[in-house]
């Protein structure tokens, strides 16, 4: 096949392009640039897709004896993943980036332009496997080593999608082998660290990179019963879950630490409780998504057995799940509704919900709200 390998810079993008390569594959590398900013360069561990990621990534191609470009995808990202980051958290939202990305960047405005370029799939590093049932459709499924699993950000890929998806890395059983594996081929990047945080902030300080794209106003916070414990700076600049940083002025009755349980940016309010109350029994979900062909009892409305996840390297727990319409719109999207057999803590809108049954991926969906019954009791 032609293949289109999209290398970040990493090793985990150089040893899948290696291999498929190796594969008798006709495979060319390109290296998407999504920032502007002048002079960015990678610190410490942090961040992805920098100058430096460039060049090693023209590194590897070079000893893979491939040919390598740079796409400039830089204002596709800005709208779709920055401003999107942005203006969901305006909204008092949790947004995920890196699934945006894979959603918006990496698996259709890469997929699509290599489709149109004649390539017949686009290879990447992530941990995930790609296996096809008897029907010949392909399903997502995780990766063998489920501690470097990544089969949760590419939960919002389609069956179209996955008709072009490549994982390479889908069996190894460790990220030691492919660093050993980089290390006998030659590539440089085998010792590189890992990537993490968010891209487009390489500081990691989201709150300070935050207050200078979102007007900030003072604000009241209060707990569960709606009475006043504190004030704030932003609510914006705050998180469901969060402990540090409330700087409360009327302490607990019993003396616990309380923490954040619902940003409301219309009343420009942050409501705090015991950590009990965290925990989420149900979960409501809007942007639908199936990750190959849907089950049969998303066809037919009927409640079926999952597990779902909520972060990427979070544990997955069991779940009922049902698609329901929106009562009196009829044009309305359809919303999926999981309610937890074990309840999750801190569960926040904006996140992404991924159902999964055994292995595999069955689709996503953003978090649109999240109830906790003893919440409710109150």
């Amino acid at each position: 096949m032609r293949v289109l390998a999209a290398m970040s810079g990493g090793v985990d993008s150089a040893v899948a392009a290696a291999r498929a390569v190796e594969a008798g594959h006709d495979v060319v590398g390109v290296h998407l640039a999504l920032s502007r900013m002048p002079g960015t360069l990678r610190t410490g561990s942090r961040g992805c897709c920098t100058i430096e990621d460039s060049r090693d990534a023209w590194r590897a191609c070079d000893v893979l004896g491939i040919p390598y470009y740079v796409w400039d995808f830089s204002e596709r990202f800005k709208e779709d993943v920055v401003q999107d980051f942005i203006d969901e958290y305006a909204a008092g939202r949790t947004p995920n980036p890196c699934m945006r990305c894979n959603e918006r960047i990496k698996f259709a405005a890469l997929l699509e332009k290599a489709i149109a370029l004649g390539f017949d799939a686009v290879c990447t590093g992530h941990y995930a496997k790609v296996i096809e049932d008897s029907q010949g459709n392909r399903e997502l499924h995780r990766a063998a080593d489920w501690a470097k699993d990544q089969s949760y950000v590419l939960g919002v890929l389609t069956h179209e999608q996955l008709k072009h998806s490549m994982f390479p890395l889908a069996d190894t059983p460790s990220k030691a082998e492919v660093r050993a594996e980089a290390e006998r081929r030659g590539l440089s990047v085998a010792n590189k660290p890992d990537s993490h945080d968010i891209c487009f902030i390489p500081d990691g300080d989201t709150a300070g990179w935050l207050a200078e794209k979102i007007d900030m106003s003072t604000g009241d916070i209060v707990d569960e019963t709606g009475a006043k414990v504190g004030e704030h700076p932003g609510a914006n600049a705050f998180t469901v879950g969060q402990r540090r940083g409330l700087k409360l002025g009327r302490p607990a009755a019993d003396g616990k630490p309380r923490f954040v349980l619902e940003i409301r940016p219309k009343e420009n309010k942050v409501v705090v409780g015991p950590e009990a109350l965290l925990a989420i029994d149900e979960i409501q979900g809007i942007k639908v998504s199936w990750a190959g062909m849907p089950i049969e009892e998303v066809e037919t409305g009927a409640e079926f057995d999952c597990y779902a996840q909520v972060r990427a390297h979070g544990d997955p727990v069991p779940a009922r799940a049902r698609m329901y319409a929106d009562p009196g719109t009829a044009d309305a999207p359809a919303r999926l509704v999981v309610t937890l057999t074990d309840p999750l803590r801190g569960v926040a809108p904006g996140q992404t919900v991924v159902l999964y049954q055994g292995s595999r991926v069955l689709g996503q969906a953003t978090i649109d709200a999240a109830r906790s019954l003893q919440r409710a009791a109150l």
